[in-house]
């Protein structure tokens, strides 16, 4: 897997994460409804500060990413986040911790001596 990783073969849904979570109104959608649960899109743009297409467009980045469901009831649509859309920024950030974590600790021993 680091060799995947270090060659620079991110995969694609690893990508699409990155641009979804790139953008600082997306983010703060996103933290909203892992806090506050399954939110309207009447809701989100009440507390977004942006117009409702607007927050629909994040929406649906965030939905193509797999970092957000929806769920249609009448004339509404409500979103949940999905914590396991993240999955695999947290396996990429694990390998590069660990790489950065082990340069660290050869630099501290070159700084003992």
């Amino acid at each position: 897997m680091t060799d995947h990783i270090l060659r620079g073969d991110r995969s694609t849904s690893c990508d699409e994460l990155f641009k979804a979570l790139s953008d600082g109104t997306r983010r703060a959608l996103l933290e909203y409804l892992v806090r506050e649960g399954e939110q309207s899109v009447h809701a989100l743009t009440a507390i977004s500060g942006v117009s409702q297409p607007m927050v629909s467009r994040h929406l649906g980045k965030l939905k193509r990413a797999s970092l957000v469901t929806a769920r249609r009831a009448g004339r509404e649509t409500y979103y949940s986040a999905r914590a396991k859309g993240l999955a695999p920024v947290v396996q990429w950030m694990a390998v590069y911790g660990a790489l950065w974590s082990q340069r660290f600790t050869a630099l501290e021993e070159l700084d003992a001596y």
